[in-house]
């Protein structure tokens, strides 16, 4: 499987990243949203793990654009964010419109139960 990271956070990436990499995925890696729309629209990914707090854009206004455009509206979306409160993770899934919500800092375990479900 081919995976995005969007986070702003190179530490975060890098920890993700490697998780992935090291359950034999491909990773490709961002640290702002600039020009990531053409990219996904690709279809080469099986998901994408998007941080909320990101300089330029947070996540989830990229996510509404996602949505909002027809080539990627249906892209599977992870929030990565380290925001843990259940009214953030309701507003991830339900009003921003992720599939899954996955807190900070990823296990290997949790990573490959959400894995299972993409």
């Amino acid at each position: 499987m081919r995976f995005l990271i969007v986070d702003d956070n190179p530490i975060d990436r890098r920890l993700l990243s490697s998780l992935l990499e090291r359950m034999g995925h491909e990773v490709d890696q961002s640290d702002s949203t600039k020009g990531l729309v053409e990219l996904i629209a690709t279809g080469k990914y099986n998901s994408v793990f998007l941080d909320i707090v990101m300089p330029e854009q947070d996540g989830y206004k990229f996510l509404r654009t996602l949505r909002s455009n027809q080539s990627t509206a249906k892209q599977h979306v992870v929030i990565y964010s380290g925001k843990r409160s259940s009214l953030e993770i309701k507003y991830g899934l339900k009003r921003a419109g992720a599939n899954e919500y996955l807190i900070k800092p990823a296990n290997r375990k949790t990573l490959a139960q959400l894995i299972e479900k993409v």
